[in-house]
């Protein structure tokens, strides 16, 4: 059996690794190599469940150093010949040099989330993946995390009370789309959240209800649908896209 082909949560932690040290690759030998491996052994992916302990060689220390290589030859200001490496890896060298910072803090929160053990508790989610089966650009493991903190029925409840306490119309914060006014009773109180930050920004902490805002179906699924390198958006954001197909008012 040969280790499985690397993802996009387990790149995204060692492109974060190899751009940490200069975007040069790391040795055998550095403890964090080491420390990667042993992480990337413990990621909390179903389809690999005891794979580490079937296969010693998965996610070694070896062949974390030599995915290091692969992703600082591939970078476009090395000098020397390039490793083969793989599409993927082209991909999220891509999202680096495009934004840095962010694909950082996605790594960082997937590591926070590993270390607390909280990601090993979220059973799968049926929209982690986007229509085409790609993930997130920030990854599977952080989208699950995401998904999973929105369907939290007692965090919805407790959003819509405090909407209900605020005397705000219950409705869609992009298109003010009301359900109860559409539907009659069967729409009364229906309306779903989510989280105006992704998770790599708000980090691994307490969900508060200032980070949640109420949408309707549509545009909740817009707001994570993954466009142009983006795969998160906030409702203001949605809401300045739709202005822009929309157009300027007419007079």
């Amino acid at each position: 059996m040969r280790s499985p082909a690397w993802t996009w949560d387990e790149l995204l932690l060692a492109c974060a690794l190899v751009v940490k040290n200069g975007w040069r690759e790391l040795r055998v030998g550095d403890p964090a190599v080491t420390e990667l491996s042993d992480l990337l052994r413990s990621l909390p992916l179903p389809e690999r469940g005891g794979l580490a302990e079937r296969l010693p060689e998965y996610r070694s220390v070896g062949s974390v150093s030599r995915k290091t290589t692969d992703l600082a030859s591939n970078h476009p200001g090395y000098s020397g010949r390039p490793t083969k490496g793989g599409s993927l890896d082209k991909r999220i060298i891509e999202e680096f040099l495009t934004r840095e910072a962010a694909m950082l803090q996605a790594a960082q929160a997937i590591e926070a989330g590993i270390g607390s053990g909280q990601l090993a508790l979220i059973p799968e989610q049926p929209d982690e993946a986007d229509e085409d089966g790609t993930t997130a650009a920030e990854g599977r493991l952080l989208a699950r995390w995401a998904i999973s903190r929105e369907r939290n029925p007692a965090l919805r409840r407790r959003k819509i009370s405090q909407i209900h306490k605020l005397g705000l119309p219950l409705q869609c914060a992009v298109c003010t789309f009301d359900f109860s006014s559409a539907y009659g009773e069967l729409g009364d109180g229906y309306i779903e959240v989510h989280h105006a930050l992704p998770l790599h920004i708000s980090g691994p902490r307490e969900t508060k209800l200032n980070d949640l805002a109420l949408l309707c179906a549509n545009c909740h699924r817009m707001c994570h649908r993954s466009h142009r390198g983006a795969s998160w958006r906030t409702p203001d954001e949605l809401r300045a896209e739709m202005e822009q197909v929309a157009g300027p008012p007419q007079r």
